[in-house]
């Protein structure tokens, strides 16, 4: 028998044949409109869903779902699934954890380059014809924090310490087993420590504005903070006070709190680079991504353990 499986993300269409080339029947539902009504329609026999971190899974959703197996989620995060409903009912989640690294941390040293050396300024003078030749920081020997030395985290490391010879600093909740990069035990001490603080840390409630108004103040006026984790991870107005008001140097962001709509804010401020969370976005990502989600699908349905399964809270 056929497994079905609703699709509720929207970028990866190319690679969905791969899914298909494995047997498994496919209902596309980009759109809340979409997403609401194949629910209702086809709710009754769709075993399996794929969706990323921002678009989740409520728990009022599988219970309209009384079929569903497992969740897939393209990408690391996945704070908006109702993990307690999952557990609840015995649904395995999966991520694509590290399917994507090499895009994401490819887009997070292409924010740190373009804002640190001033390109969009550059690129905008020139077309207004101008020749404004500004002096602007190097990378090269600078000193690196990266909060969340995941997979992402890794990748981006590696870029900035072989690629630039950058020391490389660290939070996680605890000091990582065989690296020779320095922990620091708070995202504050992190900050104080470095000139650029990338954010690579997983959204959801237990990092929300992990990066706050402290930190950015230890991270200080020469400091840049770059984001292409989750928005929630920076508290944004706190982020805006220090970017108006010079006490850090500028940010790059490629996620914000309320996709696609960003502050007002932002926009008219000199010192931010922002891009529309692309990041992941490219094709190697992409297929990489629905990749592991066959292998984690075909696992499952044949009874192995699945190779990227998210850890859940006890079941009520």
């Amino acid at each position: 028998m056929s497994r079905v499986v609703l699709v509720l993300v929207e970028t990866v269409n190319d690679y969905l044949p791969l899914l298909e080339r494995e047997g498994f029947v496919l209902i596309l539902a980009p759109t809340a409109a979409s997403r609401a009504e194949a629910i209702a329609s086809h709710g009754q026999r769709i075993d399996a869903v794929l969706t990323r971190g921002p678009l989740g899974l409520t728990g009022e959703e599988m219970a309209a779902l009384p079929l569903l197996k497992i969740i897939c989620v393209i990408g690391a995060g996945y704070e908006q699934v109702d993990l307690q409903a999952a557990s609840n009912r015995g649904i395995t989640v999966t991520n694509g954890a590290g399917a994507n690294a090499s895009s994401v941390a490819d887009h997070a040293m292409a924010l740190l380059l373009s804002l640190v050396r001033g390109i969009p300024q550059a690129d905008a003078g020139i077309r207004r014809g101008e020749w404004n030749k500004l002096r602007l920081p190097s990378l090269a020997g600078k000193r690196m924090g990266i909060l969340g030395l995941g997979a992402v985290g890794q990748a981006i490391a590696k870029r900035a310490a072989n690629g630039f010879d950058m020391s490389i600093s660290y939070h996680n909740r605890q000091p990582l087993p065989g690296t020779t990069h320095t922990w620091c035990a708070s995202a504050t001490e992190l900050a104080g420590a470095v000139d650029f603080l990338i954010v690579a840390t997983p959204g959801g409630g237990s990092t929300r504005h992990l990066v706050n108004g402290p930190v950015l103040d230890a991270l200080g006026p020469h400091g840049y903070v770059i984001n292409i984790s989750r928005g929630s991870v920076i508290d944004t107005d706190a982020l805006i006070a220090a970017l108006a008001s010079g006490r850090i140097a500028g940010a790059g962001l490629d996620v914000f709190d309320h996709e696609p709509q960003v502050p007002d804010a932002l926009k008219t401020l000199g010192n931010v680079v922002m891009t529309p969370h692309m990041g992941g976005q490219s094709p190697e990502a992409a297929q990489g991504t629905v990749q592991m989600v066959v292998n984690n699908l075909v696992a499952y349905f044949s009874g192995q353990p699945v190779l990227t399964p998210v850890s859940l809270p006890a079941s009520l």
